[in-house]
């Protein structure tokens, strides 16, 4: 299962800051959830970021809400759009 989530920052926080959350909630929290198998974050030129994780099982993807909810203080959740796919095999 891979899960897209695309987001632009919340009023009042900027980059440098969001990083350094997003790294610390990598590390603490994301790594530690059943079923995860890689995370990562980017950002475009004109500031809409992505959060790709590759999990297991739909299942612990729905079981992972400790993640986003980690990072919701610094996410304009009006911008949050949140995709999922299936991987296909081979």
């Amino acid at each position: 299962m891979i899960e897209n989530q695309t987001f632009r920052l919340a009023a009042g926080v900027d980059a440098a800051t969001f990083v350094a959350e997003d790294a610390r909630v990598q590390q603490e929290i994301a790594y530690q959830q059943a079923g995860i198998v890689r995370r990562t974050t980017a950002v475009s030129d004109d500031g809409e970021w992505l959060i790709t994780t590759l999990w297991a099982s739909a299942a612990h993807a729905d079981a992972a809400t400790a993640v986003l909810d980690a990072l919701a203080a610094h996410i304009d959740a009006s911008t949050l759009r949140t995709a999922r796919y299936d991987e296909l095999p081979g």
